[in-house]
């Protein structure tokens, strides 16, 4: 029996808007999500997911999820797509191409998907994928939020190799990795075969047998999205705080609230880097907040004063709405709400902030505080 189910095109709307509370700005585009399910719908596929203990201990699993810039296309690349010829062959089946692909390599049958991470294009693009392919997705995912490197994944704090993988583009270029001398190398060679294929490829990586997936899932994040979209069109449609409802879902804290004045950016080596600069309205008038983004938001500022870090969550949501906001779409003007969550415990550790999702790992020399102090 299904765990979770999404039926409606509201019931993706707000799983999606879920998704994105937890996507810390990155995980996908919305337009992108809301187009996979809209098409699923219409094709009559099932969208659910599934307790991941009633996944068979013999089975095969692996991951999909999208690999590149989230940066916008720039007319520069526009121009060189189309003087090579360029047409899409998968376009947003290049997922399911991707599974197939590392099936094949692997000559045994994947018999369940895992989400990588939470976001509004890259846990809708499992989902549809494993419909498609008749597989289960399980309610859950590796990271509790969007990544932006495979270091701050469960399979590398718990040492899960996740090569052979395969890539498939949406140009129809396919490419098997065998082996990569660590996960460095793997995060590497990906980003390049996205940067190849003008943007994003998509990627089948981290074949586990289903004990050793288990062992290292976040459980019961995919439910926890779609409880948290629901909140938030409840509390709007009711009149109340969305931000606060869902908040309350995930035990969140209101961290800022201002209007952006500046985004810097630039599109390097596969991934959108960048700075949003925010002045302090209402309460937080005459204060600022600055937040660093490696496609995701990682380290923040508060009055210039190192402030809320990776691994903990720190989310931009529109004001009125409480949507959250991409940092692709994320504009000067926008009047956001900042809020922040607690990260996952094993990247608190010494390993996982130095080796993998801390300030230190992302360059700044920042000592790590965990949120609760911060702000508790």
């Amino acid at each position: 029996m299904p765990r979770g189910k999404l039926e409606t095109m509201q019931d993706c709307e707000d799983f999606i808007h879920g998704c994105l509370f937890m996507g810390t700005g990155g995980g996908g585009g919305v337009e992108w999500g809301m187009g996979m399910f809209k098409a699923a719908l219409e094709e009559g596929l099932s969208l659910e997911w599934v307790d991941v203990d009633d996944i068979p201990d013999d089975v095969w699993t692996v991951t999909p999820y999208g690999m590149g810039s989230i940066a916008p296309m720039s007319p520069e690349t526009q121009a060189e797509i189309e003087r090579l010829g360029l047409v899409e062959k998968y376009g947003d089946r290049a997922m399911e191409q991707a599974v197939r692909e590392l099936e094949a390599y692997l000559g045994k049958p994947i018999g369940c998907l895992v989400p990588a991470e939470l976001g509004a294009g890259n846990t809708p693009a499992p989902l549809v994928t494993g419909a498609r392919l008749g597989v289960p997705v399980v309610d859950g995912d590796y990271a509790g939020r969007a990544i932006p490197d495979e270091m701050q994944g469960t399979p590398y704090l718990y040492g899960k190799n996740s090569w052979p993988f395969a890539s498939v583009d949406k140009w129809g270029n396919v490419a098997i990795v065998k082996y990569t001398v660590n996960p460095h190398m793997l995060e590497r060679i990906g980003k390049m075969l996205a940067v190849a294929a003008y943007g994003t490829t998509m990627i089948a990586a981290t074949p586990l047998p289903a004990p050793e997936m288990k062992d290292i899932l976040v459980r019961g994040t995919l439910t926890k999205c779609l409880r948290i979209g629901r909140a938030i069109r409840e509390a709007r449609e009711a009149g109340r705080d969305p931000v606060d409802a869902a908040l309350e879902v995930t035990g969140g804290w209101r961290l800022f609230e201002g209007v952006v004045t500046a985004k810097e950016w630039e599109d390097r080596d596969g991934y959108m880097f960048g700075t949003t600069h925010i002045r302090g309205t209402g309460a937080y008038e005459g204060q600022t907040l600055d937040i660093w983004f490696k496609n995701e938001n990682h380290v923040s500022w508060l009055n210039g004063e190192p402030w809320v870090c990776s691994p903990d969550l720190i989310t931009l949501v529109y004001k009125d709405s409480g949507v959250g906001i991409t940092n692709t779409d994320l504009k000067a003007g926008d009047e956001v709400v900042v809020v922040g969550m607690k990260g996952l415990e094993g990247f608190r550790t010494e390993f996982g902030l130095n080796e993998a999702a801390g300030p230190r790992y992302f360059g700044f020399d920042i000592d790590y505080v965990p949120i609760e102090e911060l702000v508790g």
